[in-house]
């Protein structure tokens, strides 16, 4: 690897026109027009003063190969949150040497996860199956003619009628929403055009737009659950289709305690510096609520202890059809929350509203609350299963901080499970890392009091 180190020894009238020119040009590069609104005058570029006499020249060349590695690959493995330069400057009676080297990062670096290799890489034997295994027992083999989005597609069956496809129990973000585009490119990666995969059913044979409901198989390795796993879409339970909810839902787990794909703090952009998280939510209420749908309402809480500005954040289901955005101008102060109720209403205080129009948002047999910060980042989530079974006593209107659809203790204030008895465990509930006060009649906590729930397993 060959250096070159050149020196030049400039006049001071000719650095200091190089500097100014220099200057000149940079601002103009930076803005289009002047502090007054006036467009600025494209200036000539700087241009490097001649050589003066006596200006002398050093040169030397490194003959010896470099042992560290290139720049471009130590930047693959890992981020410098900060560098510092210094100089030193040796002087012999011959001649001027300067030399440059780099001290290490006064902060700790910062391990950079390589989402797009993780998100792209080809189909491997995994959590998800053996692409190289033999397909499901009655499969359907057909060849994929086309891509629509992360969980639609179209393929061709042998005697060459092709048919839209629509992945069974995920779902992925729609066009124009944030990893759109990167949804579609893992189904492009574990489905390519012109492979030959394979399909199963479920109960349904079509959606409402006569689309195939279908599981996808590449080899025995699921397309669903690996989509899912990879966090380009999310587990979504469409009854009565949920023979693999289990697994997708497991899948989904796994990429948000790996942080891939759409669980990356910063997956849409800059993450907002706020402690902001759903709090509760009612999405069962008593009776019908088609019929009132202010009955049913969702909760978000500031955990932090500064004033959030709400402006540009939005609450959406799993769905991704129904959307609420805060209003333009509306903020949450430190330990406040503000509800906001499903229905039709006039914004007040603490309680706003969705005004969904003809139907509940909440889908009462399992859903997840997103709230989405001003660049789409999940920034929370809440999920539930579904409606506990019927009790003859109705929530208290002093429970309104827990979530509905039965009694649930206010020991697990995000989440709802019943008191006992029975005696429930970890591996009784889906829930993990949960906020947990005493009494804690479940012993959710364990033996090291930090007021997290189940935290593992």
């Amino acid at each position: 690897m060959k250096s070159w180190l050149w020196l030049r020894f400039w006049s001071p009238e000719a650095w200091r026109t190089w500097m100014r020119q220099r200057s000149q040009w940079r601002d103009y590069r930076s803005a289009a027009v002047g502090p007054d609104g006036q467009p600025v005058t494209k200036p000539g570029r700087p241009v490097s003063p001649a050589w003066v006499p006596g200006a002398i020249l050093v040169g030397f060349i490194a003959l010896a190969p470099s042992a560290e590695p290139p720049l471009a690959e130590a930047a693959a493995t890992e981020t410098t949150v900060s560098t510092t330069t210094t100089t030193t400057v040796v002087t012999t009676t011959s001649t001027t040497t300067i030399v440059s080297t780099v001290e290490p990062p006064t902060s700790t670096s910062v391990p950079s996860v390589p989402q797009p290799d993780l998100l792209l890489s080809p189909p491997a034997l995994g959590e998800s199956g053996d692409p190289q295994g033999n397909p499901p027992e009655g499969s359907e083999l057909v060849v994929v003619s086309s891509i629509t989005d992360g969980d639609t597609l179209d393929v061709a069956r042998p005697d060459g009628t092709v048919v839209t496809v629509r992945l069974i129990g995920i779902n992925t973000p729609e066009a124009n929403e944030c990893f759109s585009d990167e949804a579609s490119e893992v189904l492009s990666v574990l489905a390519p055009f012109g492979a030959q995969v394979s399909m199963t059913s479920d109960v349904s044979d079509v959606d409402q737009y006569d689309r195939k409901l279908r599981y996808l198989w590449t080899g025995s390795m699921s397309v669903n659950e690996e989509i899912v796993r990879r966090g380009a879409g999310i587990s979504r339970r469409y009854q009565p289709d949920t023979a693999m909810a289990e697994r997708l839902e497991q899948a989904q787990e796994d990429a948000k305690g790996a942080l891939l794909g759409l669980w990356a703090p910063e997956a849409c952009g800059p993450r907002a510096d706020a402690l902001i998280s759903v709090e509760a939510i009612e999405f069962d209420p008593p009776g019908n609520e088609n019929d009132a749908l202010n009955e049913e309402w969702v909760k978000i809480r500031n955990d932090g202890e500064n004033l959030v500005d709400l402006s540009g954040w939005s609450i959406k289901d799993e769905s991704a059809s129904n959307r609420y955005d805060f209003p333009a101008v509306f903020a949450l102060a430190p330990g406040e929350s503000v509800t906001v109720h499903s229905g039709c209403g006039d914004d007040f205080g603490a309680v706003l509203f969705w005004c969904s129009v003809g139907a509940a948002v909440w889908n009462n047999d399992g859903d997840t609350v997103f709230l989405l910060d001003p660049s789409g980042n999940a920034h929370s989530t809440h999920s539930y299963a579904g409606t506990i079974p019927a009790t003859t006593q109705s929530p208290p209107t002093s429970a309104l901080g827990f979530v509905g659809g039965g009694v649930c203790d206010p020991s697990y204030p995000d989440v709802c499970i019943p008191s006992a008895p029975p005696d429930l465990d970890c591996g009784d509930v889906t829930h993990r890392r949960f906020r947990v006060l005493p009494p804690d009649p479940h012993g959710f906590d364990g033996n090291d009091d930090d007021g997290v729930g189940c935290e593992s397993g």
